[in-house]
């Protein structure tokens, strides 16, 4: 597998030079400044991947040319928006980049509740609390009906919380879900742009109404228009995984389990039609046997995130160490160097450390974490190819 690492732009306080000493070969990234739904021109790729490639590596993947809400809900500007979609596809295979990353997640990327919960080591990692998130749908988002989408358990725990929370609690519980990990990804959801929480009431209600079947016809409608572009390019579509693997805010979500996928890649089976396969965001969901549906998917796998997750009593879990956590990443190394072309993969989030907190990076793109992320990783794959040389 090609060693590989998010990189958010020239204002990532990750550098170019730092990633190429440690080891990285291609870059993760994508043109951030460019509001979803406006056309990606060739220059800027152009001058972004010529940027990258006079560090020494190459632009492996995007990640991602964002889907638009309204190609999602299928609002009334869906076709201009896959127009420009095309375009920008079409811009990116000129280029000579083919792997591209996206999600069809609605409104909400991924999903914490705790951005340094402190570990036994010293150091802090993501932490997503069912309870705390329950407390945010029901008590500040108040969402209608949020209550009969939780269970009995977490609602006495979440009613306790709303006698306990501080202003100040609430306050950093609307900047963890909302503002810090969205707005790096999707653009400023902060004060600056008026009440985080009343955008993303606004942002969500398009969806009423929306059902899981629906959405799944959204993203066929959207796959079988571009697939001819991708046929043109090789440009191979990696859905990633939804981030925690289960409905939230009332809004279905379609890739986050076996029969998820299955039917993502049956309903257009051009091979360009193909999968992130994030075993983070998989083994977060205790109904996934991850390395089963590594060895399931393999086939159609184009991109790969290596971490693991830690599940919880009362539907908790927390991002685990690169060589511990309930997926063994040694097996899906194995599974994945099977695969006839090199994928590429990074190491995806990694612990915060050594003073990581203090410089300012981006939610679990800390550099020292995800630096020790990939060593570990890359000693993993050196072993099991040594082990495959061994077995001939």
């Amino acid at each position: 597998m090609t060693k590989t690492w998010r990189w958010f732009g020239p204002g990532d306080k990750v550098t170019l030079d730092m990633m190429r000493q440690i080891g990285v070969e291609g870059v993760v990234t994508a043109l951030h400044d460019i509001p979803s739904g406006e056309v990606w021109p060739i220059h800027r790729i152009s001058a972004a991947k010529e940027l990258i490639e006079s560090h020494g590596m190459e632009w492996s993947v995007v990640e991602s040319l964002p889907v638009s809400e309204q190609i999602k809900y299928a609002g009334p500007e869906r076709d201009n928006l896959i127009d420009n979609y095309i375009q920008s596809l079409e811009n990116l295979g000129r280029c000579g980049i083919k792997t591209v990353c996206y999600n069809f997640m609605p409104v909400i990327d991924w999903v914490r509740t705790e951005l340094e919960h402190p570990m036994p080591d010293g150091t802090f990692s993501l932490y997503f609390n069912y309870a705390k998130f329950a407390f945010f749908d029901i008590y500040i988002l108040e969402r209608e009906g949020a209550r009969e989408d939780f269970p009995p358990e977490v609602l006495a725990k979440a009613d306790e919380l709303a006698g306990t929370m501080t202003e100040s609690d609430r306050q950093q519980l609307i900047d963890t879900i909302i503002t810090k990990t969205q707005g790096f990804i999707n653009g400023p959801l902060g004060s600056a742009q008026g009440s985080p929480v009343e955008r993303f009431r606004a942002l969500m209600k398009p969806y009423e109404g929306v059902s899981k079947e629906q959405l799944r016809e959204n993203l066929k409608y959207f796959l079988e228009a571009i697939m001819p572009v991708c046929d043109k390019w090789c440009i191979d579509m990696c859905i990633h995984p939804d981030d925690p693997p289960m409905p939230v805010f009332g809004m279905p979500r379609i890739c986050c389990d076996a029969a998820d996928i299955r039917w993502i890649l049956d309903a257009v089976p051009n091979p360009h039609n193909g999968l992130t396969f994030c075993a983070g965001s998989l083994s977060s969901g205790a109904h996934n046997n991850v390395e089963a549906m590594a060895r399931e998917f393999a086939p159609r796998t184009r991109f790969v995130h290596l971490r693991s997750c830690n599940l919880l009593p009362g539907g908790d879990f927390v991002e685990a160490p690169h060589t511990a956590g309930r997926v063994d990443l040694v097996e899906l190394i194995r599974i994945f160097s099977d695969c006839p072309d090199s994928l590429p993969m990074r190491v995806d989030h990694g612990k915060t450390m050594l003073g990581d907190q203090a410089v300012g990076y981006n939610p679990g793109y800390g550099f020292h974490g995800r630096m020790l992320a990939l060593g570990q990783v890359e000693g993993m794959m050196a072993a099991v190819k040594r082990e495959k040389q061994l077995n001939k």
